[in-house]
């Protein structure tokens, strides 16, 4: 079966995307969000299109894979909002709400020894970790692209990229900055 071939894939689409929604829908639950279904649905035939490779008949048949893809997916994106969730309570446990009516000024200066000090965190890194979060974070690039881009396998990319992290993150954790300094100005970089 030829899936870059549009009508192949438009019916193979037509067959099984109703099967993915539901089992994405099945993971999502019932506060799943119609948005992230199709989302989810979205991005299982994005990458079979892309790649169709991934896809191997021999280890079954694409009724059993497309569901399987679609269900990890779906708890790649509960997992990944569960982290976001935790990581935005931390900060709001951590830090005071900031004040709308603060000097726009000090704001400035804040944000400018923030930035020093992630510089300078990212300064510590090893430079394979360092060029790693780069990519990813800056560059927007996925673990499969940098790997492809340094000739690294994909698990060594995502192993630099979370040991790189947990080691920011120490470095970060023993400034002096408030947190939500920090957070905020990531977020503004990103």
């Amino acid at each position: 079966m030829n899936l870059r071939d549009p009508q192949t894939f438009a019916r193979v689409y037509a067959e099984h995307a109703p099967a993915a929604g539901r089992a994405a829908a099945a993971v999502l639950g019932p506060a799943g969000r119609r948005s992230d279904v199709e989302d989810v649905v979205h991005d299982v035939f994005l990458r079979l299109w892309r790649d169709p490779a991934v896809y191997d008949a021999a280890r079954g048949t694409l009724a059993t894979y497309v569901p399987m893809v679609a269900r990890s997916r779906a708890m790649d994106l509960c997992r990944s909002a569960g982290a976001a969730s935790r990581a935005s309570e931390r900060v709001g446990a951590r830090s005071p709400r900031p004040d709308p009516s603060a000097d726009p000024v000090a704001a400035e200066v804040e944000r400018d020894v923030a930035r020093a000090a992630l510089l300078r965190a990212l300064a510590t890194l090893p430079t394979a970790q360092r060029d790693a979060i780069a990519l990813a974070c800056w560059g927007d690039m996925t673990a499969r692209q940098i790997a492809d881009h340094a000739g690294v396998p994909v698990g060594t990319v995502k192993g630099r990229i979370r040991l790189g992290l947990a080691r920011l993150r120490g470095e970060l954790d023993r400034s002096e900055l408030p947190v939500a300094s920090i957070v905020s100005m990531i977020a503004s970089i990103l």
